[in-house]
Protein backbone atom coordinates (compact mmCIF):
# COMPACT_ATOMS: atom_id res chain seq x y z
CA UNK A 1 0.00 0.00 0.00
CA UNK A 2 1.31 3.44 -0.90
CA UNK A 3 -0.06 6.80 0.09
CA UNK A 4 -0.32 9.70 -2.37
CA UNK A 5 2.29 12.46 -2.11
CA UNK A 6 2.58 15.53 -4.33
CA UNK A 7 5.52 15.58 -6.70
CA UNK A 8 8.18 18.16 -5.87
CA UNK A 9 6.95 20.57 -8.53
CA UNK A 10 3.38 20.26 -7.21
CA UNK A 11 4.25 21.52 -3.71
CA UNK A 12 2.86 25.03 -3.36
CA UNK A 13 3.84 27.70 -0.88
CA UNK A 14 0.20 28.38 0.02
CA UNK A 15 -0.40 24.70 0.92
CA UNK A 16 2.82 24.49 2.96
CA UNK A 17 2.05 27.66 4.91
CA UNK A 18 -1.58 26.64 5.46
CA UNK A 19 -0.49 23.27 6.85
CA UNK A 20 2.08 24.87 9.13
CA UNK A 21 -0.44 27.39 10.45
CA UNK A 22 -1.64 24.77 12.93
CA UNK A 23 0.41 24.52 16.17
CA UNK A 24 0.15 20.72 16.31
CA UNK A 25 1.45 20.30 12.77
CA UNK A 26 4.20 22.83 13.42
CA UNK A 27 5.28 20.86 16.50
CA UNK A 28 5.28 17.62 14.50
CA UNK A 29 7.61 19.25 11.96
CA UNK A 30 9.84 20.50 14.79
CA UNK A 31 10.07 17.01 16.26
CA UNK A 32 10.80 15.42 12.89
CA UNK A 33 13.54 17.99 12.29
CA UNK A 34 15.17 17.06 15.60
CA UNK A 35 15.17 13.42 14.48
CA UNK A 36 17.49 14.41 11.59
CA UNK A 37 15.90 12.36 8.84
CA UNK A 38 15.23 9.22 10.87
CA UNK A 39 11.75 7.86 10.16
CA UNK A 40 9.37 8.28 13.08
CA UNK A 41 6.38 6.09 13.84
CA UNK A 42 3.10 7.99 13.87
CA UNK A 43 2.34 6.68 17.37
CA UNK A 44 5.02 9.04 18.74
CA UNK A 45 2.58 11.92 18.28
CA UNK A 46 -0.32 10.59 20.34
CA UNK A 47 0.55 12.98 23.16
CA UNK A 48 -0.92 15.68 20.92
CA UNK A 49 -4.35 14.12 20.80
CA UNK A 50 -6.36 11.12 19.72
CA UNK A 51 -5.18 8.77 17.00
CA UNK A 52 -7.88 10.16 14.73
CA UNK A 53 -6.72 13.72 15.35
CA UNK A 54 -3.06 12.83 14.73
CA UNK A 55 -3.97 10.93 11.56
CA UNK A 56 -5.72 14.05 10.32
CA UNK A 57 -2.69 16.27 11.03
CA UNK A 58 -0.25 13.80 9.47
CA UNK A 59 -2.44 13.56 6.36
CA UNK A 60 -2.45 17.36 6.03
CA UNK A 61 1.35 17.45 6.30
CA UNK A 62 1.70 14.67 3.71
CA UNK A 63 -0.83 16.18 1.30
CA UNK A 64 0.89 19.57 1.45
CA UNK A 65 4.25 17.96 0.62
CA UNK A 66 5.95 18.61 3.96
CA UNK A 67 6.28 14.99 5.03
CA UNK A 68 6.62 11.58 3.44
CA UNK A 69 4.71 8.66 4.91
CA UNK A 70 5.94 5.15 4.23
CA UNK A 71 3.72 2.20 5.06
CA UNK A 72 5.53 -0.60 6.88
CA UNK A 73 3.11 -3.36 7.83
CA UNK A 74 0.61 -1.77 10.18
CA UNK A 75 2.93 1.14 10.97
CA UNK A 76 3.40 4.47 9.25
CA UNK A 77 6.91 5.95 9.17
CA UNK A 78 7.04 9.72 8.83
CA UNK A 79 9.97 11.83 7.57
CA UNK A 80 10.36 15.44 6.48
CA UNK A 81 10.71 16.07 2.77
CA UNK A 82 13.60 18.43 3.43
CA UNK A 83 15.28 18.05 0.03
CA UNK A 84 12.03 18.61 -1.87
CA UNK A 85 11.10 21.66 0.20
CA UNK A 86 14.60 23.12 -0.08
CA UNK A 87 14.42 22.67 -3.86
CA UNK A 88 11.05 24.46 -4.09
CA UNK A 89 11.56 27.11 -1.40
CA UNK A 90 15.23 27.53 -0.45
CA UNK A 91 15.66 28.49 3.20
CA UNK A 92 11.97 28.29 4.11
CA UNK A 93 12.15 25.02 6.01
CA UNK A 94 15.25 26.12 7.94
CA UNK A 95 13.42 29.25 9.11
CA UNK A 96 10.38 27.25 10.16
CA UNK A 97 12.45 24.62 11.95
CA UNK A 98 14.47 27.25 13.82
CA UNK A 99 11.32 28.37 15.62
CA UNK A 100 9.53 25.01 15.76
CA UNK A 101 12.18 22.84 17.45
CA UNK A 102 11.87 24.70 20.75
CA UNK A 103 8.09 24.62 21.00
CA UNK A 104 6.78 23.18 24.29
CA UNK A 105 4.85 20.51 22.38
CA UNK A 106 8.10 19.27 20.77
CA UNK A 107 9.75 18.99 24.15
CA UNK A 108 6.72 17.06 25.42
CA UNK A 109 7.13 14.47 22.64
CA UNK A 110 10.86 14.17 23.31
CA UNK A 111 10.30 13.59 27.02
CA UNK A 112 7.73 10.88 26.24
CA UNK A 113 10.12 9.28 23.73
CA UNK A 114 12.95 9.29 26.27
CA UNK A 115 10.69 7.69 28.88
CA UNK A 116 9.65 5.03 26.36
CA UNK A 117 13.26 4.26 25.42
CA UNK A 118 14.11 3.75 29.08
CA UNK A 119 11.28 1.20 29.19
CA UNK A 120 12.61 -0.50 26.04
CA UNK A 121 9.87 0.53 23.60
CA UNK A 122 10.86 0.92 19.90
CA UNK A 123 11.47 4.39 18.46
Amino acid sequence: MTLPHPATDQITLSNVLAALGDPTRLAIVGYLARREGRPTMCLKFTDFGSKTNISYHLAKLRESGITRTEVSGTSRLITLRRDDLDTRFPGLLDSIIASAVDLPMVKKIEEAAEAASVQGEPQ
